[in-house]
């Protein structure tokens, strides 16, 4: 349904991600606001990996509403804080994604609006 574009003569990506996803004409779309590690019943881990696993929850259930999953992530945008634990984030990441690859931008942020959250994800889908 998408259609990832990696040109040759530009380097491959850093990491498990790709350079740009195409979206077909007339797919529906879901974009996210920045997806908090808060869990359902309004906890926030102390972990960095701990809230990762939350996010990606979170991304999930809100994909299940729109009658989507993972695999139907075209772009993703990761914002830690400094000091997170970027292996943790990055692994659960890998782990939800499985083989699939959408567009990804990593920043890190001076802060996020409260101090327990360590990071947040928000994520453009595409399913026809």
């Amino acid at each position: 349904m998408t259609r990832i574009l990696s040109p040759d003569g530009i380097a491959p990506p850093a990491a498990n991600y790709a350079h740009a996803v195409e979206s077909p004409a007339g797919a529906r779309m879901v974009h996210t606001s920045g997806i908090l590690p808060i869990a359902a019943d309004g906890t926030v881990p102390d972990d960095d990996g701990a809230q990762a696993v939350v996010v990606w929850d979170n991304i999930e259930a809100i994909l299940a509403e729109a009658s989507m999953t993972t695999a139907d992530i075209v772009s993703m945008t990761t914002y830690v804080v400094p000091g997170v634990d970027l292996g943790a984030v990055m692994a659960e990441r890998d782990r939800r994604l499985g083989d699939h690859r959408g567009a990804s931008i990593l920043l890190t942020v001076h802060a996020l609006a409260q101090p327990a959250w360590r990071l947040e994800i928000a994520i453009v889908a595409a399913a026809t």
